[in-house]
């Protein structure tokens, strides 16, 4: 399974975010459960600036971009209009594991 790249803009108050947070680390558990794989965590070098949404990362596997796409689509980060965000699907060229992840 590919790996895929969610990187994430705060948008909203920090309450309003943080009141979104149990219902997050729930989305991401279930991902693990379903096989997912997934890494998530937020920017450490931007708590606390003033105005600027500190942000984040979440990395995972999906079967193709579609589930991809899918599955985030589904975050309660995102349905609750807490972040802006992209999708980009990684291509890992190391540790090398074989023919697809040559360049």
């Amino acid at each position: 399974m590919p790996w895929f790249v969610k990187l994430e803009t705060g948008v909203v108050a920090k309450p309003q975010f943080d009141a979104v947070i149990p219902a997050h680390l729930a989305w991401l558990a279930e991902l693990e459960r379903c096989g997912h794989e997934p890494r998530s965590g937020y920017w450490a070098d931007r708590v606390g600036r003033s105005g600027d949404g500190a942000g984040g990362m979440l990395l995972f596997r999906a079967g193709d971009w579609a589930e991809a796409e899918a599955l985030i689509r589904t975050d309660p980060l995102i349905l609750q209009g807490c972040v802006t965000w992209t999708l980009h699907e990684w291509a890992v060229v190391f540790p090398r594991t074989g023919p697809a992840d040559q360049l």
